[in-house]
């Protein structure tokens, strides 16, 4: 997984029922875009995310044709 500054982290739910959660991606702490990552969330909060399998990096350009 790589991502930038600028870029949204979408995490799905793990389970049924499970609400989704998506950021923005504020900071790149790994190494060439690689995790860890300091993501903002839509209810403003921030946490330093290892995103696992139930994330995706989603870049603005996708972001516009969706």
């Amino acid at each position: 997984m790589r991502a930038q500054v600028g870029d949204r982290l979408h995490v799905y739910g793990r389970h049924v029922g499970s609400p989704e959660k998506v950021g923005r991606i504020v900071e790149v702490r790994g190494d060439d875009g690689s995790p860890p990552y300091v993501v903002r969330f839509e209810d403003g909060h921030e946490a330093l995310v290892f995103p696992g399998p139930d994330a995706v990096v989603e870049r603005p350009s996708e972001q516009q044709k969706g």
